[in-house]
C-alpha cells in the first residue's frame, strides 16, 4: 500500500499468515523534523514476528518520535513504514490500531474515573462490529457481542493477575498497577505489534520484575511481537532479542544485546562522550 499525507488507503489486516521470524515491520530511511529541528534522520530497522525488539538511546535520541511515526501520530517527511507487507508513509492512529498496532505510553493514559474492567473493555471498541445504535440499546446482537468481548477482557484480567482490582477506579490504584491496566487495554486490541513506551518508568524494583515477567509472558504465551523503549539497560538486555540504538536522532547500532552493549559508539553515547 502506498499512502501519501493527503490520501489514506486503509486495508484491513490480513490473516495471521506471517510465520515466526519473518519480517513483520520495516522502517526504511525515515526522517522527521519539526521546523528546523531534526528529530529522526534516515533511520532504518526491522521487526520480525515473535521477537522483542528494543529501541534504546539517551534522552532526546528520538525514540518516542520513532514510535509516534510507527503508530501514525507523526508523518515523516522522508521514508516509509511497511507493516504486514503494506507500505505507507502516513496513517492516522486509529487506522494503525485497525491494522494491528497497539501502544502504551510513557505517561499512563487511562480513564481515571473508570474501573479496571471498563478501561480494558475500552480497548475492545475497535473490534466491535455492531453500530453505536445497537450498542446503546444493549439488546440482541449487541448484547451477545458485549458478552463475548467481556469474556476476552476477563481472560486478560486473569492473565495479568489483577482480578482483585477489576472494579476499582484506576485513579485510586498505585502507579505500577495502573501501568499493568494500560498493558491490559493494549492487549485487548489483540495487536500483531505491541509498542511499549518506557513500560518500567517510575517503577520500583518489585514492580519492574512483575512487568518484565508479564512482557515475557505476552510475547511467549500470547505470541505477541513487541517493540519497546526502555532506559533500564538491565531490563533491555534480559528481555530483548535484538536492540536498535539511537543517538541524536541517528541510528548508531543494531544487533543482539551482547553486540550492542559492547559497541563503542553505544558506550560513548551512554557515558556522555562529547559529539
Amino acid at each position: 500500500m502506498n499512502a501519501h499525507p493527503d490520501h489514506h488507503v486503509i486495508v484491513a489486516p490480513p490473516g495471521d499468515d506471517i510465520a515466526k521470524g519473518d519480517l513483520l515491520m520495516e522502517v526504511k530511511n525515515v526522517s522527521l523534523a519539526f521546523g528546523g529541528v531534526k528529530a529522526i534522520t534516515d533511520i532504518s530497522f526491522d521487526v520480525r514476528k515473535g521477537e522483542i525488539r528494543a529501541i534504546i538511546g539517551p534522552n532526546g535520541a528520538g525514540k518516542t518520535s520513532m514510535l509516534n511515526v510507527i503508530n501514525g501520530f507523526y508523518t515523516p517527511q522522508v521514508g516509509t513504514i511497511t507493516f504486514r507487507g503494506q507500505e505507507r508513509r502516513a496513517m492516522k492512529p486509529h487506522h494503525a490500531v485497525r491494522q494491528g498496532i497497539a501502544r502504551t505510553f510513557q505517561n499512563v493514559a487511562l480513564f481515571k474515573g473508570m474501573s479496571t474492567l471498563d478501561n480494558i473493555m475500552a480497548g475492545r471498541s475497535v473490534l466491535m462490529k455492531r453500530s453505536i445504535g445497537w450498542q446503546m440499546l444493549w439488546h440482541g446482537p449487541a448484547l451477545a457481542e458485549e458478552i463475548e468481548h467481556r469474556e476476552k477482557v476477563e481472560e486478560i484480567i486473569d492473565f495479568l493477575e489483577i482480578e482483585h482490582i477489576r472494579r476499582t477506579p484506576v485513579g485510586k490504584l498505585p502507579y505500577g498497577l495502573q501501568k499493568r491496566v494500560e498493558l491490559g487495554r493494549a492487549l485487548a486490541m489483540e495487536p500483531s505489534l505491541l509498542l511499549l513506551d518506557e513500560p518500567m518508568a517510575g517503577m520500583n524494583l518489585e514492580e519492574k520484575e512483575d512487568m518484565s515477567r508479564f512482557i515475557l509472558d505476552v510475547n511467549q504465551q500470547r505470541g505477541t511481537t513487541i517493540a519497546l523503549i526502555e532506559h533500564d539497560m538491565g531490563v533491555v538486555m534480559d528481555l530483548s532479542d535484538r536492540v536498535v540504538v539511537l543517538d541524536y536522532g541517528k541510528k548508531i547500532a543494531d544487533g543482539a544485546p551482547d553486540e550492542v552493549k559492547n559497541n563503542q559508539a553505544v558506550i560513548d553515547a551512554y557515558l556522555g562522550v562529547p559529539h
